[in-house]
């Protein structure tokens, strides 16, 4: 396995990775990542293995908010927990398909980027701006262009496993939304602590991706799938406006802008 440290990252804006096993090269930046080509025959398949890891690693984001927030409120504690079920599904879900597809885990480098930058930040409050309602709700818009782009293949299989997905991700975004939304109207210092977390997640965020890693990297908003996220009509509005005016912004800069 390799080391996450890289001098390109500032280690001031990054937790430590997750364990990995031998199996696993874990990479520190996306150029070093499999980034095959659209039209590359290994193209599908990587995108499947990094989707994997990237499942567990949400987990570990909802398992770490567990261990480091033992007072939040009860039902918080079990939308978490609940969380943390869905991810492994999802991660074995896409196990699943890569290995019938013929992969072996560990056969591309991986990107541990969400935990990373997730874990380092200090209020729960922050985390759940971060991985619910910015990385998730961001992956909800990639979710639904990928039903239509397996659909297109004919793809039966993958448009399945994305369906499935998506009505679990479309839960996760809600109940973070609700519980962001009541601590800020009862305690005005989460939106400072919000707004904290967003500015070191955009820097941490770019850093781990670079212009090479952004550039052409959006997708039209998934305005039904926002608005059953608990996102109002304002808010879908302005993204799509964002991903219609700047390709390329990450999550955390389109939840900035909001």
């Amino acid at each position: 396995m390799t080391s996450e440290t890289s001098p390109a990252l500032d280690p001031t804006l990054f937790a430590d990775g997750p364990a990995r096993d031998a199996r696993f090269t874990v990479a520190a930046r996306w150029a070093e990542c499999a980034n095959f080509p659209d039209g590359h025959p290994l193209r599908g398949i990587e995108f499947l293995h990094r989707q994997m890891n990237e499942e567990v690693d949400s987990l570990e984001c909802s398992a770490a908010n567990l261990r480091d927030f033992p007072d939040a409120p009860w039902e918080l504690r079990l939308s978490l927990a609940r969380q943390c079920a869905d991810e492994a599904r999802h991660a074995a879900m896409f196990r699943h398909l890569f290995e019938l597809r013929g992969g072996h885990v560990g056969q591309y480098p991986v990107l541990n980027f969400q935990y990373r930058i997730v874990a380092h930040i200090p209020s729960l409050v922050g985390r759940l701006a971060i991985q619910n309602r910015s990385f998730e709700a961001g992956g909800l818009d990639a979710i639904t262009s990928g039903i239509e782009h397996a659909r297109r293949q004919g793809d039966d299989q993958l448009v399945e496993l994305f369906e499935a997905q998506r009505a679990d991700e479309i839960s996760h975004v809600r109940f973070a939304n609700e519980w962001i939304n009541a601590s800020t109207r009862q305690n005005p210092r989460s939106v400072l602590e919000i707004g904290s977390a967003l500015a070191g997640a955009s820097k941490a965020f770019h850093q781990v991706m670079g212009p090479e890693g952004t550039e052409g990297a959006s997708y039209p908003a998934d305005g039904a799938a926002r608005r059953e996220a608990g996102f109002s009509d304002a808010e879908v509005g302005l993204a799509v406006q964002l991903q219609t005016n700047a390709a390329g912004a990450s999550p955390a800069d389109t939840l900035r802008r909001g």
